[in-house]
């Protein structure tokens, strides 16, 4: 028996609902998160929804706008009634059709939508073609073919033994005279090809051909000197330059060592990691919000992704049929007309799976997105003169900047202040593999919380990995350099929380917490070792560091030059930190911070496959080597690169 079935519009409105006898669940819940995490999201590529062991099956409706689900308690019995929602669609639309086109809140209120006797006539016709359709019964031995067999027929003779080996030897001398047969065929095709020439007169004929080559060769190679073209000058190939680092200085003298002495100082008295003294050295300043990424891409390009692709396939599969006819077939098709089907879709959608996957976007997310696309847009009536690629890419544009738009908000200076004004730190984690750049961007988001007044203390989590202390030691000797202490009451506005190599690194965090509550610091930044996702005891230590200290935010640093690994690591991370977690409710990923951005031109695809396995924000974007090389993103600059040619 069915459990439950609601109709309802993409506005919010419920139009209908039916909930079967005995039934006492509610399920306002799951369908408020099949709202919120399908509908909202663009995620509407698979016909199923799970939601705290309650599996929903939906249909959107994009013609009229609504959305039709329902729930079975049996899981095989949502495979027998798989059609069933398709009939329910259709019935509800051709009843109330004149309704529904009058599209507005007020008019869906006001109707009244009573479908309940021909939902109960389509359901009974659900469940009778399901009981038909029952389980087949297995076969008996007698009914098979295996019971016509005798012991008689399976003994093999020795007459059949030699007929086989006749037989065989038959074969291949018939595959022998084939391949004796074939050097034959091949010379007559010879002979046919000179037109029945002898052997003398084909001799003949190549001498001639032969001749007449070599005097046209020395004719050629026989004019005048005077007649000779001059030879192009070669232009000189430009040699590679040599790179001015910016923050570098332009002096070679400090890379000199020749002077120095045992302590790494010069002989003048001027230690080299001063960078007060490099005027190279002295960044922008960072207050206030970060700056967006930002891409610079016209229409014309990226319309050209597209609309190439249409006018390829449309004039493959535009029959033939007169002037006329081609003419007004051709129109018919560029004309919004008509609703879009999946097979108008499919080749527009191929190509943009594609060119996704070739812009680094992860293949399963590539999928799923067109999927999401071709349900958001099926059945849907395109306006005046609109091609279905300017549809697609429209529909897809869009699905693409709101998944990479914050579902929540992420204003790190506002939740420091409100942190301080509770007398206690904002702890901020940050987690990855292996050299993704988690210690250099934890010093870029140094420098710009520094430059907006706060105090910093970083905690030196990674004992696992040699020079990993040293490394944050040398980020904070820069980072109080370019801040001197007298800026803020004496005491240096960075300072670096370890306790060596080997130790526990979730009680190193505890402490560290602790000592910045003592101290007054507002944020603690803890760095954690580098791990790949399948490496089981790291990532349980992790899990544990997270779950004892309870940091406010849990940033994932990814590069952006991952691929279909950007999968496999956020899904694994998430699951390692719910499986190993010490609290019913654990802690996951609340952020992500891509790095190397700078490096893949308009290869931004990991932003769209990160950001859509996690649901979660980019809140950081790195963009270079030096502190001041911190973003934010961008949602439509980095679309406008994704959809580029």
């Amino acid at each position: 028996m069915l459990d439950f079935f609601t109709i309802f519009s993409k506005g919010g409105i419920v139009l209908w609902c039916f909930q079967g006898t005995g039934v006492t669940e509610s399920f306002t819940g799951p369908v408020n998160a099949l709202i919120r995490s399908v509908i909202l999201q663009e995620r509407s590529g698979n016909n199923s929804y799970t939601h705290d062991a309650l599996s929903l099956k939906y249909k959107l409706d994009n013609e009229f706008e609504l959305v039709f689900v329902f729930y079975f308690l049996k899981e095989n019995t949502i495979l027998a009634y798989s059609s069933f929602i398709d009939d329910v669609q259709l019935h509800f639309r051709d009843r109330y059709k004149n309704e529904l086109e009058q599209k507005g809140a007020r008019t869906l209120l006001s109707s009244c939508f009573a479908f309940e006797d021909d939902f109960k006539m389509l359901l009974c016709e659900a469940e009778e073609s399901s009981k038909a359709r029952g389980p087949t019964s297995m076969r008996s031995f007698n009914a098979s073919l295996k019971s016509q067999k005798t012991v008689k027929s399976m003994i093999e003779t020795k007459g059949g033994d030699k007929g086989k080996e006749q037989g065989g030897k038959k074969n291949k001398n018939a595959k022998k005279e084939g391949k004796a047969k074939a050097p034959a065929s091949a010379q007559k095709t010879v002979e046919n090809g000179n037109q029945g020439l002898t052997q003398e007169e084909i001799i003949q004929k190549k001498r001639e051909e032969f001749i007449r080559k070599r005097m046209w060769y020395g004719k050629s190679h026989c004019l005048l000197p005077s007649s000779k073209s001059p030879k192009p000058v070669k232009e000189k190939t430009k040699g590679k330059e040599k790179r001015v680092w910016t923050l570098g200085g332009n002096s070679t003298k400090e890379l000199d060592y020749s002077q120095c002495n045992g302590n790494g100082d010069h002989a003048t008295g001027v230690h080299v990691l001063d960078a007060q003294a490099d005027p190279g050295m002295q960044l922008s300043s960072m207050k206030g919000d970060l700056l967006a990424v930002d891409y610079e891409s016209s229409e014309e390009e990226e319309e050209d992704v597209v609309e190439k692709v249409v006018v390829a396939d449309t004039s493959k599969q535009i029959p033939k049929r007169g002037a006329y006819g081609g003419m007004f077939g051709m129109l018919k098709g560029l004309v919004g007309s008509k609703s879009l089907s999946q097979e108008d879709m499919e080749p527009v959608l191929d190509k943009m799976r594609d060119h996704l996957i070739a812009k680094n976007v992860a293949a399963e997310i590539a999928s799923q997105l067109c999927d999401s696309v071709a349900k958001k847009l099926e059945g849907k009536v395109m306006g005046t003169f609109t091609t279905v690629a300017s549809t697609v890419k429209g529909a897809l544009q869009d699905s693409l900047v709101q998944i990479l738009q914050p579902k929540r908000r992420v204003d790190i200076l506002r939740d420091v202040l409100e942190a301080r004004s509770q007398r206690r730190p904002f702890v901020i984690t940050f987690c990855g593999v292996n050299g993704v750049g988690k210690s250099t961007n934890l010093a870029k988001i140094s420098f710009w919380l520094i430059e907006n007044g706060f105090t910093v203390l970083i905690a030196a989590c990674d004992t696992f990995r040699a020079g990993a202390v040293e490394q944050l030691r040398t980020h904070q000797r820069r980072l109080n350099s370019l801040h001197p202490p007298q800026d803020d009451r004496g005491r240096p506005v960075v300072q670096l929380y370890e306790k060596g190599y080997g130790k526990d690194a979730a009680g190193i965090a505890m402490e560290a917490i602790a000592y910045a509550r003592n101290q007054d610091f507002d944020v603690v930044l803890v760095d954690t070792a580098g791990r790949m996702q399948d490496n089981t005891p790291l990532m349980t230590a992790l899990a544990k560091l997270i779950a004892v200290n309870m940091p406010d935010l849990v940033l994932f640093v990814g590069e952006a030059l991952v691929g279909n690994e950007a999968v496999d690591q956020l899904v694994k991370f998430n699951q390692a930190l719910a499986d190993h977690s010490i609290s019913d409710k654990p802690r996951l990923i609340d952020g992500i911070v891509l790095t190397k951005f700078d490096t893949i031109d308009d290869k931004v695809g990991a932003a769209i496959s990160m950001t859509y396995i996690t649901g979660q924000p980019i809140v950081f974007v790195g963009t270079g080597q030096t502190y001041n090389d911190l973003r934010s993103l961008n949602a439509r600059a980095v679309v406008g690169a994704l959809m580029k040619a």
